[in-house]
């Protein structure tokens, strides 16, 4: 496993104030009375989370407030990389079949079911990886995410793509199967391959991968098909469609990409670590959480601003985004998620966030380390752009210290801040840092009372759109 200098880092010092700090100051900070008040229901929280862990794994009934019980997620890293290792290794075997017989895979999936794969490839992928040759892709197929829309347009621009070729998969993925735009995309697609593999079954089998819950419409559908379970992913109950990135729901499109799932699995696996032994302010999950829930009940933050600085990063947020509106927007209670991207939302969301409403908590997300070599501005002979001052500066010096003014910036004027640190953007620090949001939530939702599993407001809307469609 790598190193503790691996480790991703939660700073809140930004949120912190003295009791006897200037009026601005102490009325928008977190106060050491705030934090005394904040320990000891971070540490019950805690024991609940874990509790709840231990209730899961052994099937004991509970109560009825506590039901949906998802908890199943928390130990699953561990679960995969020691009791169930078997599965990372048929998830490898299948992702690198995959990829030595087509060079495009499309991944069918909503919500949960693609977001977490989708925030994967973004952040650890080369940028434009689909764009590139195969050589350039490591021999890795390219990616493609639909049936999370029903965008008619969209989808006739996929098929287009994939017109006539003889090159491409699919992944559909749905627990119970029942998720219409996910469905109907499925029929779609599998409508498409089945063409271009015609007279060949045994290829149409191979080149059709469900992930899905043991029982259910897909599995039944998949059945009907021709696809055996040996064909198909379990989604392990006790682990919902957003808690599911670390299930063959998110490992199998990462290691289809070639991303290293077994750094994902550890990364995971180190922020549950920190979880159960941190002292409750050092540690990232607890604080988190705890330094939010207090922003939002003491101060009026009822926004929470992910601000990532850099591209790559900005589906992660959609993700998170996804994982914190579903889990805790409910009762009429829960913060609303946004994620922006800097230093490209600053000249659209920065003037807001500087001088608008004082009902943003920013966190922003971090990374010390690019992985390409930095670009120099350089210097030209002719100097209208004003720009050889900087000609020996690089683009991650001007994003530090666009990073550093903006921060700076909006402390002067009491708009606070809190910053999550990777030392770089890798698997390894990718699987502690959604770890530490997944844990985080369902930690905030025992402090404020509300179950951070189920979706009832979603259950809602299929229920009525159904309705709709069968007049």
């Amino acid at each position: 496993m790598p190193q503790t200098t691996s480790a991703i880092t939660y700073d809140y010092s930004e949120l912190l104030a003295a009791e006897d700090a200037p009026a601005l100051q102490r009325d928008t900070g977190i106060l050491p009375s705030d934090l005394y008040w904040l320990v000891p229901r971070l540490e019950a929280a805690r024991k609940e989370v874990l509790d709840d862990t231990a209730a899961w794994n052994s099937g004991a009934p509970v109560a009825k407030e506590k039901q949906p019980l998802d908890a199943g997620f928390f130990e699953l890293p561990e679960r995969l990389l020691r009791t169930d290792r078997v599965v990372v290794d048929r998830v490898v075997a299948v992702a690198d079949r995959l990829a030595g017989e087509v060079d495009r895979v499309v991944v069918l999936g909503i919500g949960g079911s693609y977001m977490g794969a989708r925030a994967l490839m973004e952040a650890c992928c080369h940028p434009y990886h689909n764009e590139l040759p195969r050589q350039r892709r490591n021999g890795r197929p390219r990616m493609y995410f639909e049936g999370n829309n029903v965008d008619n347009d969209a989808v006739c621009g996929l098929l287009d793509l994939l017109e006539g070729a003889d090159d491409w998969a699919l992944v559909v993925i749905s627990k119970s199967g029942g998720t219409l735009e996910t469905a109907a995309a499925f029929r779609i697609f599998f409508q498409a391959l089945k063409h271009v593999c015609a007279n060949h079954p045994e290829k149409l089998r191979r080149r059709v991968v469900p992930i899905t819950g043991r029982t259910g419409k897909l599995r039944a559908l998949a059945r009907r098909l021709g696809l055996s379970d040996q064909d198909m992913f379990d989604i392990p109950e006790g682990v919902g469609g957003r808690f599911s990135v670390f299930t063959p729901v998110g490992l199998l499109p990462a290691a289809i990409l070639g991303l290293d799932v077994l750094a994902l699995l550890k990364g995971a696996a180190a922020m549950n670590d920190r979880f159960r032994n941190a002292p409750a302010l050092d540690c990232p999950p607890l604080a988190y959480a705890g330094m939010s829930h207090l922003m939002e009940l003491r101060r009026g933050a009822t926004i929470r601003v992910l601000s990532t600085w850099g591209k790559r990063l900005e589906a992660v947020g959609l993700w998170y985004d996804q994982l914190l509106a579903e889990s805790l927007g409910k009762q009429c209670a829960g913060a609303t998620p946004l994620t922006v991207v800097n230093t490209r939302d600053l000249h659209s969301r920065g003037q807001q966030h500087q001088e608008g409403r004082r009902d943003k908590l920013i966190t922003n997300v971090y990374v010390e380390q690019c992985q390409r070599e930095a670009l120099r501005i350089g210097h030209w002979e002719t100097d209208e752009d004003d720009l050889n001052q900087y000609a020996e500066k690089t683009l991650p010096d001007v994003l530090a210290a666009a990073f550093t003014g903006t921060n700076e910036a909006y402390a002067a004027d009491g708009r606070r801040t809190a910053t999550i640190r990777l030392p770089r953007l890798d698997e390894f620090s990718l699987g502690q840092l959604l770890q530490m949001l997944m844990i985080a939530t369902v930690v905030e939702g025992r402090l404020i009372g509300i179950n951070p599993y189920g979706q009832p407001g979603v259950e809602a809307y299929k229920n009525r759109m159904v309705a709709i469609l069968r007049r």
